[in-house]
């Protein structure tokens, strides 16, 4: 049987494992929003050149 000084050992190993992972998650959905943000802001765009590609074509509405 584990001695006490070894759970401790664990217990704690395992609390910063915890610590660890929660903090990767907070910068894992920072990355997410910043990513999430710049698809949103880049839609527009994305938007009016695929209306400018149409014009160019002849108005088909299909795009390349």
């Amino acid at each position: 049987m584990a001695g006490l000084k070894e759970i401790r050992r664990r217990l704690k190993s395992v609390n910063n494992t915890k610590k660890i992972t929660s903090a990767m998650k907070l910068v894992s959905a920072a990355k997410l929003r910043k990513t999430q943000e710049a698809v949103v802001r880049s839609r527009a765009y994305t938007d009016a050149l695929k209306g400018v590609l149409a014009q160019l074509q002849g108005g088909s509405g299909a795009v390349v």
